[in-house]
């Protein structure tokens, strides 16, 4: 018995020494609280995504995507499967993307999606992998992608078997398609996406090839159009509207129209299915498909996808913390390398911005630009981890200028989408340059940061409030309320400070004097807004005077407040992080403003799930004497926001934002002023922490972070990181 137990502890050992970062990955993680993530097949930033598609139901009546704020394909508790969508959004807002459903059946053919969806059972899911079972069909699905393609494996069990492509339904808001026969076992087409955050002219293509890997005994298509005379025998009357064109061969377009192959299966049968798709044109999803893909192997397939996940979570290793601990940090890893994702086609063909134009690229050319979430800290934990692929997108957000005149605020798929406020590629890329990134052309990002920090408002897209503020110094109530969204006056210029600030920075890095000078006094003007009656910051009406009555608690469920923009005063009055000392000033001294922080944390005011107030932790570093706040408050955040259970992101994961927060969080540095090369340290949750870096980026490779050391300093600079 001595030796049995201790081979099996020997076993055990073994077999925990051989845990890789990708072993502790769980897609599940984030995928409800309004998180928003999906447990889907993706690569590493790969333009496509497989994703399970349940927004709808088991009430038949029910497609609700903006019910419980359904901005993803994909709600944990919801269990009721109506396909797989190909190319998806993670964490994000707004509903979008998520059509090309590939739907496996049995049975009598039934194409009305209130009839073919199932319950399903036994999810599993691993990076670049996802598997379901679909109980009423006994069908097992398996799905896995490239970085522009995908693969499916159904499992049928014996009888008739179909399998759909269902081109009406999806989270877009959007609708319209075409789908094309080409052969027994090959299908084209394209769809129609867009309208993101209700954006009505914020429309693109996408195109598709599908195939499938055995010749159906019968295929159609199918479209939903109101009753019409003709013969009986056309119509089904379990098909409601749903008309079958049976030996029609060529295309059929619509708002809800679909595409079937039939089969008669043997019992365990497997039938494969590959989708390519592009947004240039079919004949690029094609030639995609067929240069990712070089004839059906689907296990090949996972594999790769498995070994690219693998290379890319490998830049931090930990020893120490519990199990659950690393599956959090290595799953928040994994949701930050997502988006961007690639836009460019196999031959480098991608659509030009906001243009009807086709461009060529040899690198990567990137799309899904979340940037006021990620300018925060997702581009400062690129520019640390994955330096090379930073550069890329950075290259992508200059082209982009250079393509239709501005910089992207929040860039879909080459459509500018307008979404929130503020100049975010500001910080994104001056944070970039200040930190030793400087393989891009940064004569050009400057010429259009100071178009968008000089010009009026009338000629300014990404500051249309620029006059009263250039003038004033703030902007005041009433001035732009265009976003739908109410007036977000100081939302907007709490935005504009920190892009001026890190303006201000990069300009004098580069030896613009007078520009520094300005853009550092365009920073200050925060000051305005400060009220000593509320103690926060306080909307200004167009007269000057202060908004009255005030309640700075008002705006806490998340809605918006007079002034602010999801959120309360609380949760931007702190919002200052490049003259946190300045507002401490303000605010009566060190120890008023450590009060006041502290009451924050105290009285529930500080919001985890949204951007605005992520930071105020980790300004007690600023503090001689107080570090030990940051250290106690981060912890309990951590403890009480996050897990590695499908809840365990605290809302909206925003393109990986809330992720990256958790990884800064867990490894004890914090980039809490955006467009400023600083890091709050505190201690991580793990006994030690390895940064694996980039030698041509970091030429010592490593930065190895410990718990328990005695710290002579609680912020540091990039530089001394370095070192």
């Amino acid at each position: 018995m001595k030796k049995l137990f201790l081979l099996f502890t020997i076993h055990c050992s073994l077999f925990a020494a051989a845990q890789q970062p990708v072993d502790y990955v769980d897609p599940f993680i984030g995928t409800t609280n309004y998180s928003v993530c999906n447990p889907g097949a993706v690569c590493p930033h790969g333009m496509m995504s497989v994703v399970p598609f349940n927004v709808m139901g088991s009430d038949l009546n029910v497609y609700d995507k903006d019910k419980r704020w359904w901005s993803a394909p994909y709600e944990y508790n919801n269990k009721y499967f109506t396909g797989f969508a190909h190319v998806t959004l993670s964490g994000v807002g707004c509903p979008e993307l998520g059509t090309l459903l590939t739907m496996p059946t049995t049975g009598k053919l039934d194409v009305d999606y209130r009839h073919y969806g199932s319950e399903y059972s036994e999810e599993q899911a691993t990076p670049g992998y996802y598997a379901v079972s679909l109980k009423k069909y006994g069908i097992r699905c398996e799905v896995s992608a490239t970085l522009r393609s995908s693969i499916e494996r159904f499992t049928f069990p014996q009888g008739e078997g179909h399998i759909l492509l269902n081109l009406g339904n999806g989270l877009t808001n959007e609708v319209g398609g075409m789908v094309r026969r080409v052969s027994d076992t090959e299908i084209e087409g394209y769809r129609l996406l867009g309208t993101f955050c209700y954006n009505p002219q914020a429309v693109f293509p996408i195109y598709f090839v599908m195939r499938v890997n055995k010749r159906p005994a019968s295929a159609g298509y199918w479209k939903k159009q109101p009753p019409m005379d003709g013969p009986e025998k056309d119509w089904d009357s379990d098909q409601g509207k749903y008309k079958l064109y049976t030996t029609y061969g060529k295309e059929l377009a619509g708002d809800d129209v679909g595409y079937y192959f039939n089969y008669n299966c043997a019992a365990g049968e497997q039938v494969e299915v590959q989708m390519g798709v592009s947004f240039v044109s079919i004949e690029n999803a094609r030639e995609n498909l067929q240069q990712e893909q070089q004839g059906f192997a689907f296990n090949a397939t996972r594999q790769q996808a498995r070994q690219q996940w693998a290379e890319t979570l490998n830049r931090i290793s930990v020893k120490g913390g519990t199990e659950a601990q690393r599956r959090m940090l290595y799953t928040a890893l994994y949701h930050t390398q997502i988006h961007p994702n690639i836009l460019q086609d196999v031959n480098g063909q991608y659509p030009k911005m906001e243009s009807f134009e086709i461009g060529h690229t040899d690198g990567n050319r990137y799309t899904v630009f979340s940037l006021w979430d990620t300018y925060r800290n997702v581009g400062q934990l690129m520019t640390l981890l994955y330096p090379e692929q930073q550069l890329d997108m950075i290259r992508s957000m200059i082209e982009m200028y250079k393509e239709w005149g501005w910089m992207p605020k929040w860039e879909l798929y080459s459509r500018e989408t307008w979404t929130m406020e503020g100049d975010p590629a500001i910080p994104f890329i001056a944070d970039a340059w200040l930190k030793g990134l400087r393989d891009f052309d940064i004569d050009t990002a400057y010429e259009a940061f100071r178009k968008s920090a000089t010009l009026p408002g009338k000629d300014n897209k990404m500051r249309p409030d620029a006059d009263p503020y250039y003038s004033r110094g703030y902007v005041p109530m009433g001035q732009y309320a265009a976003d739908m969204s109410g007036d977000n006056s100081v939302s907007h210029a709490l935005e504009y400070y920190i892009a001026d600030a890190s303006l201000a920075n990069l300009a004098e890095a580069l030896g613009k004097k007078a520009d520094a000078k300005r853009f550092r006094q365009q920073s200050l003007g925060y000051r305005h807004y400060y009220s000593k009656e509320s103690g926060t910051l306080r909307p200004i009406n167009y007269d000057g005077t202060f908004l009255s009555p005030f309640d700075p608690k008002d705006g806490a469920d998340f809605s918006n407040a007079p002034g602010f923009h999801e959120g309360s005063a609380w949760n931007y009055t702190f919002y200052v992080p490049h003259d946190v000392k300045g507002l401490a000033r303000l605010m009566g001294g060190n120890k008023q403003f450590v009060k006041k922080l502290q009451r924050v944390f105290d009285e529930g005011l500080y919001d985890p799930a949204n951007e605005p107030d992520i930071a105020y932790p980790f300004l007690f570093t600023y503090f001689k004497g107080e570090e030990w706040r940051t250290q106690k408050i981060v912890r309990q955040l951590i403890d009480k926001h996050f897990s590695d259970k499908p809840n365990g992101i605290p809302g909206n994961d925003d393109c990986g934002t809330m992720s990256t927060w958790l990884i800064f969080a867990m490894i004890g540095l914090y980039p809490d002023c955006p467009g400023s090369p600083t890091y709050a340290v505190t201690d991580p949750v793990f006994d030690e922490v390895t940064l694996h870096l980039d030698k041509r980026y970091y030429p010592k490779g490593e930065i190895v972070l410990k718990a328990g050391e005695k710290r002579m300093r609680h912020r540091i600079t990039h530089q001394e990181l370095k070192n």
